[in-house]
Formats: C-alpha cells, structure tokens, sequence
C-alpha cells in the first residue's frame, strides 16, 4: 500500500498550491488504503520560524482531511548526516573545502560527485508528465551538506524518503529538475526511487506563477477560511485546478473526490487562479461554495452559521436558527453573508427604511395602508403556519380587490425592513405573530 507524503517548510503561510500538493496526496493514500505522512521540512533554521509553522498547521486543521503520520526534519538530522557519510564512503561524494583569506582550509560542503565524463543520463518515468532524461553532464556537483554539516533539502529529504519508505512523491512541477539529482541520491543509498508525479503549477491571470511575494493574500489558504468558506468546498474547488474527474461532474463530495482521483485525470498545463486587486477570491470558488452550501442539510448549516452571527453581535436561538437557516440557504455564498441576509431575523428593532419601501410597484400609500391595516388583524387571528398565513392573506387580498403581489409587498417590507428576502409565508412563520404585529404597527405609524 501506497506511503506518501507532504513537507511543507515553515517559512510563511500554507500556499494555495501547497494544499493542492497536500490533498492530492491525501486522496491518493485515501484511494488506495495508504499512509498519509506530514513531513516538516525545517532544515532551513534561518528562514524556518514557529509563527509560519503554526499557520501552516491552522491551514491543515481548517481543510480538516488530517494525516496519519507526523515528522519533523529537525529531529533527524543524525540520520541525514549518516546517510550522506555512506554516500561519500562509497566515495560517490566528495569534501569541497573553502579556503580562509590566508589561504588555509577551513570548512567544507561535502557534494555529490555527479559523474559527468561517463555519458550516463539520468531517467525517471513521471506518472504525469511521462519519460523524463537528462545527461549527467547537465548536472552539477550538488551539495548534500552544508559547510555547518547540517543537511540541504536533496539530502534530507530523499533520506527522510528513503527511512520512511515513501512509495509515491507527489509535488510541484517546479520540483521535477530537482528530482534528477534524487534519483541520483536514491542510487548511491542503494535504494530504489519512489514513483513520481509531478503537479502543474498554480498561476495568476497574467500567467504569473502565483507567488507570496508578489501577489499576497491571494495565495493564502487562510484568505478563504477568513472568507467564510466551507472547507471541503475550498477543498473541492483546489482539486478541479489542474485535475478533472473526467465526467464534467464539479460538486463533489469528499467520498467522491476519493473514489474519482486519479494521476491520469490530472492534466499537464498550468491551471490558473483567477482574482482581481479588489477581489483575491476567486469566482469559481465562491460558485463552488454557494453549492455545497445549498446542498448542506439545513441542521448542518446552522451550526456553521451561529458564531458569524454571534460575532456580528445577534442573540442566536439554536431553535430559531434552524427555522431560518432554510429560508436563506439559497441566498447565502459564503457564511459570512449570513448576517447581513438573516439580521430581521434576530433584531429588535429593523433598521430605518423609508415608508416608500411599503408601497406597491402598482400601488399607492392609501394601498398600502389598507393592507397594513387588513393584515394585522388576520394575522393576530391566522395560525401561524405556512397554509394558516397563506389562506389567511390571500382571503384579505381577494377582500380587498388588490392582487397577490400587491398585499405581500407591504407586509414584507414591514416586517423585513426590505423588499428582498426570503419567501413570505416561512418568512412570518419564522419571525412570530408578536413580533410580525409589533412591526406591522409601526409600519402603520410611517404611513400615517
């Protein structure tokens, strides 16, 4: 069964294109019964801090797919340094002395003697990107170890993939000139190389490759968990980057990312990103989002939905909550929109609107206030369910000779402070008769 892994460095954030590497990774070891490793790479002391490595981790925990090993490179350096001494035992390395300013030896990086004068190429079979060769005269002598005797990346991570009998590395297709010099490294530790599959790169509109530096928060898995993203659909909307299940199917569960993924299905050009200055998120991703969240049983939802609308400073029912979480689900992209389309719902008062809000599209304010005036006591007496309020406001139209639209408006608005909101009948039922007449009589003092 398959071993892979993921080796982030802790040197910034999680990147967009690193938790692509990580969940394809994951779904490949999930496929086919397989151990999911998470490596931290952290030989690079300079560059490595402990604020980069716990936003790495909160990234990993938010996507909430979990691993079933976990390492860190820094903790087994004794191994990296004996491997490398059984590579230059085998005199397959070599001590590359620096002289001081005067001339004596001082310190040395110890390098991979490469054999460039014997016409040998190197060869690896990509399970994306096919046959890949390269002569051995292409390839420099490569350090394995620092001048410190600490381990560079081509030491420690094909030592740590060699102990660890990692089976697959799946990667970054800016890695694959790297893995030459590890097939190289896999050799000489008389070990055999582990399959390789390389991913295409993540890149920006302008055909940029999506950068930290350069394009910010856009690459930041943490920009979409701030977003209100859910997180499997963020999952989902990473894996059609450069991966297609082949069915035109895009709404995928996680089961069924599983059961789908596949080498072949992932293709070999650089999938692009898409986003604005004014706006990093990118629209597919937000479209993905607002499906999984219609598709979420509406009890599911709630429990998502309560702390952004405690944070926005709502007194939230649990019960209320999963009266209302069906009447917005369709209106909502992202949890954060929650407040701002289910705010009446919790309210004590409804924020100011204007009395021309209650009039009709075909209408006028007299309209207006005969409906008002008619609505409130068939509701004081109507049962406050949907059929109860529908017979109940349907007979007061038919009573009054205006047609459907023309009484629901006004009660709408008074009761949602908006025209546009969620369909009236669930609506009222939802709020509650007091607060529908409270609300409906102070409509009636703006009309007035």
């Amino acid at each position: 069964m398959p071993r892979v892994r993921f080796a982030p460095s802790p040197t910034g954030y999680l990147h967009i294109g690193s938790a692509r590497t990580f969940i394809f990774n994951w779904l490949y070891a999930r496929r086919h019964n397989g151990t999911m490793i998470l490596r931290i790479d952290d030989t690079d002391v300079e560059r490595n801090t402990e604020a980069s490595l716990n936003s790495i981790f909160d990234g990993l925990n938010w996507l909430d797919l979990g691993w079933d090993e976990l390492y860190r490179q820094s903790e087994r350096i004794e191994l990296h340094q004996r491997l490398a001494q059984v590579i230059l035992d085998k005199g397959l390395a070599y001590r590359d002395y620096t002289p001081s300013e005067n001339g004596e030896r001082e310190g040395f990086v110890l390098r991979f003697r490469v054999p460039r004068e014997s016409g040998a190429v190197v060869k690896f079979q990509d399970a994306v990107y096919g046959e890949q060769a390269k002569a051995c005269a292409d390839i420099e002598d490569f350090a394995l170890l620092r001048s410190n005797g600490l381990p560079t990346y081509h030491m420690a991570s094909c030592a740590d993939d060699a102990d660890l009998g990692i089976s697959h590395i799946i990667r970054g297709q800016d890695h694959l000139t790297n893995t030459f010099k590890h097939v190289l490294i896999f050799e000489a530790l008389g070990v055999a190389a582990p399959e390789f599959a390389h991913l295409p790169l993540l890149i920006a509109p302008d055909g940029s490759k999506l950068s930290k530096r350069r394009h910010g928060a856009v690459v930041s898995v943490m920009t979409y968990r701030d977003a209100g993203f859910l997180a499997h659909a963020y999952v989902n909307f990473l894996c059609l980057l450069g991966w297609s299940p082949k069915d035109d199917r895009e709404r995928l569960s996680r089961q069924e990312l599983i059961d789908v993924f596949s080498f072949e299905g992932i293709n070999r050009s650089n999938a692009v990103v898409n986003f604005t200055e004014e706006d990093p998120i990118d629209p597919k991703a937000l479209w993905l989002n607002s499906q999984h969240i219609y598709a979420m049983p509406p009890g599911e939802l709630a429990v998502h939905l309560q702390p952004y609308l405690t944070a926005a400073g709502y007194t939230v029912e649990a019960g209320k909550l999963r009266a209302v979480t069906p009447l917005i689900q369709e209106r909502i992209k992202t949890f954060r929109d929650a407040p701002a389309v289910a705010d009446f719902f919790f309210l004590d008062q409804l924020a100011p609107y204007e009395a021309a809000e209650l009039v009709p599209q075909i209408g006028d304010a007299a309209m207006a206030l005969a409906v008002l005036e008619r609505a409130r006591p068939a509701l004081a007496a109507a049962e406050f369910t949907h059929q109860g309020l529908e017979t109940a406001l349907r007979a007061e139209a038919a009573a009054l000779g205006v047609k459907a639209g023309q009484m629901f408006q006004p009660i709408r608005v008074a009761v949602c402070g908006r025209k546009n909101a969620p369909p009236l009948f669930e609506t009222l039922a939802a709020l509650g008769r007091e607060t529908c007449l409270r609300r409906i009589g102070q409509a009636l003092e703006k009309l007035r």
